[in-house]
């Protein structure tokens, strides 16, 4: 790899969605709904757990990250596929594609590793609540947050590639996948690096969430209380859904894909999860949560009173 991205690429064109022209209007209005309430839904959330006291605890407070990184890692994408959709022109400067590899691949790490740490929180508030507060104590998470941010930054600027003229992406953002394809390096290192430390990222995180779930699942079974049984089933089966599908197409475009060719399923599977995916986890997470409701409650009763 070489020392700094280089290339006689001033810009690139980003083909899009392959979707029909008489289907823009109803695809912006979609993705336009989807990315507001995605963006405003976690705006709320780092609000409510920042005004309300009673949600200063671990659990939240890497909910509140969460929520973050998926305002980005939304933002990063989908406001340049709605201009693209209207637009006739779909460039992107080099500096803007770089940018947005970068920053894509940042904020998707610092998800992976967030779903891990907050099942483990699960994990240990489920299987040892008696150490929980030891356990989870302030300086612990605040290391498991700053050292997730630290990782994935160093992660993001590994990849390095040089490109000559081929300059068309087929897909709606600059992915990793689809530079690669378009370089005129010698590609075969940073693939070496995608598959060894990305599978890492990849399997890691994954094993940390299915182990804890497992060991959550089987603390819960011992337990004859059929009330406690079918809350944690509930919480454990909406995260797992939202983990599958996040994985699942993370997968699928990573690792079972070619890297010479692109195609539809590739840019479907990186809708659901640039788009899809930080739709849901306001809703899985926290907008079914008591704690979550009742705080928005409080809130929207002190707005009242203002007025």
């Amino acid at each position: 790899m070489r020392r700094e991205n280089q290339s006689s690429v001033t810009k690139f064109l980003l083909l899009g969605l392959p979707i029909r022209p008489e289907q823009q209007s109803v695809f912006f209005t979609l993705f336009l709904a989807m990315y507001l309430t995605t963006v405003l839904g976690n705006l709320l959330i780092i609000l409510l757990i920042r005004l309300d006291s009673h949600l200063h605890t671990p659990m939240y407070f890497f909910l509140n990250h969460l929520a973050f990184s998926d305002i980005s890692l939304s933002s990063i994408t989908v406001p340049k596929m709605l201009m693209n959709i209207q637009a006739q022109q779909h460039s992107i400067s080099y500096n803007g594609c770089i940018s947005q590899m970068y920053f894509f691949v940042l904020f998707g790490c610092l998800d992976n590793f967030l779903l891990a740490v907050m099942a483990y929180d699960r994990y240990v508030a489920v299987c040892h609540p008696l150490h929980y507060i030891t356990v989870m104590r302030k300086e612990v998470c605040v290391s498991l947050v700053a050292g997730s941010w630290l990782f994935c930054c160093v992660h993001a600027l590994l990849i390095r590639l040089s490109f000559c003229s081929n300059n068309t992406i087929p897909n709606f953002f600059c992915d990793l996948t689809a530079l690669l394809r378009l370089s005129c390096s010698d590609i075969s290192l940073n693939k070496l690096v995608i598959f060894t430390e990305g599978g890492l990222l990849f399997i890691l995180p994954l094993s940390s969430i299915l182990g804890s779930y497992i060991h959550i699942g089987s603390t819960v079974l011992r337990d004859p209380s059929t009330k406690r049984f079918f809350k944690t089933f509930s919480t454990c089966g909406s995260h797992l859904f939202v983990v599958s599908l996040y994985y699942g197409t993370l997968a699928g475009v990573y690792f079972f894909s070619s890297f010479q060719n692109a195609s539809d399923k590739d840019i479907v599977a990186s809708v659901i999860y640039t788009v899809v995916t930080p739709l849901l986890n306001p809703f899985i997470y926290s907008l079914r949560n008591r704690d979550i409701k009742q705080a928005l409650e409080i809130f929207v009763t002190k707005a009242k009173s203002f007025k």
